[in-house]
């Protein structure tokens, strides 16, 4: 007997992670219901969720998609193809707000069902010796349309929105996201971003964080963190924590001097001066850290692993929608950024269940390409995550024939 999987198409199984009560309950407590007709609230998220797995052109790409699947699309929930206007409408007027819970929300759900979601990856180098949490924290920059765009503009001819991330290095999940303006500098979001930090966690971040205030306040709650230090920044030695040693220059136990700096963090820091490998290049670097009791090269293995987070960027603004928008107001860049969020969270965890191990641009582009397929998703990844020499899926299986009875166009093939 074939498995009922067999029977519903990929995208119908990818949304089917969702569970079934979410969504309307969101709707109903972010007054999204209220605004639906025609296109419920559950058809918006299908349809993003579509536009941002087959990497969908324009609104008319997807609405002429959707339409052309609608049988099968009712089928997922009952979810309806919009009309173009209706979509831009949603994206302009529905609380975004919505879909940031719906992404954690479902993040939640899903750790619930596998503890150990992503746990096990190969994207993050992260030092073996290092049992704690480590958080990765820096932006990426999306870009937009400075003539359309007012509440985005930070310069006088270009606009961007900014993603600010806290990264969990050792699922290479995110713990904190904030989505706004590119206005402003990062060090305004670092509070927010390190919020959730507890005693004994790592923080590793670059210079633009740096502020004494913040740095002052998680090493009173006990976080460990480590960044590089401004070329500018104003110190004196207080004394030799370690002798240099290999790549090592200097290793120094040092206090600000100014009356602001050292108002804002009176307490000693160290300060480790290293030649560090960047790009097949040895590189001069000088690191900060609240920590005093890690080996020198551990403080650089620990900075050098937070270079991964820009391959998280890398995933969701290449690998999925977060360059060509469907509507350039704010509202609509966060539904397209949130929702672009949810699908790298569906796929990463399907990878995970079905212990996927090629690249996740791999994973992305296989199911892009059998998303209308009836085929079980789970059958298809753990066959090309384990597959090997010339072994491939066909769209039809092949015919048989006894032998000497073939064809002569088979006999070719």
């Amino acid at each position: 007997m074939k498995s009922p999987k067999r029977n519903i198409i990929v995208l119908k199984q990818i949304c089917n992670l969702i569970p079934s009560h979410l969504v309307p309950r969101l709707a109903r407590e972010h007054g999204v219901d209220k605004k639906a007709r025609t296109f419920s609230p559950w058809s918006h998220v299908v349809t993003l969720l579509h536009a941002q797995l087959s990497h969908a052109l324009s609104i008319n790409d997807v609405c002429d998609t959707l339409g052309n699947h609608h049988g099968a699309l009712r089928d997922i929930r009952g979810a309806t193809p919009p009309k173009r206007n209706t979509l831009s409408y949603a994206n302009r007027n529905r609380d975004a707000q919505m879909a940031e819970d719906l992404f954690w929300e479902v993040f939640a759900h899903l750790q619930s069902l596998k503890s150990d979601f992503g746990f096990g990856h190969k994207y993050a180098a992260v030092p073996w010796r290092f049992k704690r949490l480590i958080n990765a924290v820096d932006s990426t920059t999306i870009k937009l349309f400075a003539n359309c765009i007012d509440w985005a503009r930070h310069r006088r001819r270009k606009a961007a929105a900014k993603m600010h991330l806290n990264l969990n290095l050792q699922s290479f999940l995110p713990r904190v996201v904030r989505v706004k303006s590119a206005k402003g500098h990062d060090s305004g979001e670092a509070s927010r971003l390190c919020a959730c930090l507890e005693a004994g966690e790592i923080a590793i971040f670059d210079k633009a964080y740096i502020v004494w205030v913040f740095l002052f306040d998680l090493t009173k709650r006990e976080v460990f963190w480590v960044t590089r230090a401004k070329d500018n920044m104003d110190y004196e030695t207080v004394g030799q924590h370690a002798a240099p040693k290999g790549r090592i220059i200097r290793d120094e136990r040092i206090r600000l001097r100014g009356d602001k700096a050292s108002h804002d963090y009176p307490n000693e820091l160290r300060l480790v001066e290293a030649d560090v490998m960047v790009n097949k290049e040895m590189r001069r670097m000088t690191f900060i850290t609240n920590n005093f009791e890690w080996a020198s090269s551990s403080i650089c293995d620990l900075y050098k692993s937070r270079w991964a987070i820009e391959l998280f960027f890398k995933q969701i603004k290449q690998t999925l929608q977060v360059a060509d928008f469907l509507g350039y107001n704010e509202n609509a860049v966060r539904w397209q950024v949130w929702i672009a969020l949810l699908a790298y969270i569906l796929l990463r965890f399907l990878g995970h269940v079905s212990a996927w191990g090629h690249s996740f641009n791999r994973l992305f582009t296989l199911l892009r390409g059998i998303l209308w397929s009836r085929l079980d998703v789970m059958d298809t990844l753990k066959f090309y995550g384990t597959a090997c020499g010339t072994s491939r899926m066909r769209a039809a299986p092949e015919n048989a024939y006894l032998p000497g009875l073939a064809p002569e166009w088979a006999r070719a093939i």
